[in-house]
């Protein structure tokens, strides 16, 4: 089983904080969404994930190296792809060309998902989707009584369906998959002037395929600062049985209200850290309050009441507002 993780997109929903980092490598929880994206789809596969390859931008060589790294925690191959242009979701993953083989997952960096089931290696093809209240900003599908997909409508102007495409996808045949794609390209088909996924699943459809819909039980949105907060509090619930405070965290006069995310070496002194509160590594904090918040590494922050917010690595944080959201390398006074 391979994993294609498209994630070149610039992210600038969230800037600040893509401006030094893309935004699949943003921590959640203490770890980056992209680590936990591939980790939850590891284990949702009772095959070997033998390859993740990774769609980027030009990144630079840390990241990369960072991408291989979480690929090999999975046992698994790690390979980098490029592309230099948006064109689309079709595009992104036929950058990944040579990866498309076999049994494969498509998984698009910017979500993370709540479910309680396996992949079924023999099915032709998965789509999994959620419903939501305003379909117009998403791919849409409509299925049948059997659950198979009958439908796929990008952005749907008027109401089609509410059961949303979550950009994760299984397919059984990625030599098919890659042909559909290259139909798309060689034929400049496009919807909304891009190649989309959903033109090539619309084909395979109409060609026999049985492409079914499996529905998550949640899934969390990465795509802004607020989403992206709301995530972390959701992973934190979901993982407060366990222990996700490091040993080397030291407190004097401070309380913890979990689930909370203390990394590596933090301080703090006289504050109040929580709930839903995530801080990385070597951070300080003292007389303050925070809850519900994604703090990253090397961060100084001192008599300050915040939350909801996100402050990125490098941050000195003396300033007078409650709501904010901090990039790397910054100070505020």
């Amino acid at each position: 089983m391979k994993i294609i993780v498209p994630m070149a997109g610039m992210g600038k929903r969230m800037r600040p904080h893509t401006l030094t980092i893309p935004k699949p490598l943003i921590p959640v929880a203490g770890k980056p969404i992209v680590q936990r994206l591939v980790e939850d789809i590891s284990g949702m596969s009772d095959e070997k994930i033998d390859e993740v390859a990774f769609v980027v931008g030009r990144f630079g060589e840390e990241v990369e190296k960072q991408l291989l790294k979480i690929a090999e925690s999975l046992g698994a191959k790690g390979s980098i792809y490029y592309q230099d242009e948006p064109l689309g979701t079709a595009h992104a993953i036929l950058c990944a060309a040579d990866s498309l083989k076999g049994n494969l997952i498509v998984a698009f960096a910017d979500t993370l998902f709540k479910a309680d089931f396996k992949v079924n290696p023999g099915e032709e093809g998965v789509i999994w989707v959620h419903k939501v209240e305003n379909p117009s900003s998403f791919g849409v599908v409509k299925m049948d009584a059997k659950g198979i997909i009958t439908e796929f409508v990008e952005k749907p102007t008027h109401f089609v369906s509410d059961l949303a495409i979550i950009g994760i996808y299984y397919f059984k045949d990625g030599e098919n998959l890659k042909k559909e794609l290259e139909y798309l390209l060689d034929n400049d088909i496009k919807d909304k002037g891009e190649y989309q996924l959903t033109s090539a699943l619309e084909n395979m459809k109409n060609k026999g395929m049985k492409i079914k819909a499996g529905e998550v039980k949640e899934w969390l949105d990465c795509g802004n600062k607020d989403a992206t907060v709301y995530t972390n509090q959701r992973v934190l619930e979901m993982n407060k049985n366990n222990s996700l405070v490091s040993d080397t965290v030291e407190m004097d006069n401070a309380v913890l209200l979990p689930p909370c995310y203390i990394g590596k070496n933090v301080k703090l002194s006289r504050s109040v850290i929580g709930p839903h509160v995530s801080i990385g590594d070597n951070s300080k904090v003292s007389d303050s309050v925070i809850s519900n918040s994604i703090i990253q590494e090397h961060t100084l922050i001192h008599k300050k009441m915040i939350t909801n917010s996100m402050l990125g690595s490098h941050v000195h944080y003396l300033g007078n507002f409650d709501e904010v959201s901090i990039g790397d390398y910054t100070t505020l006074k």
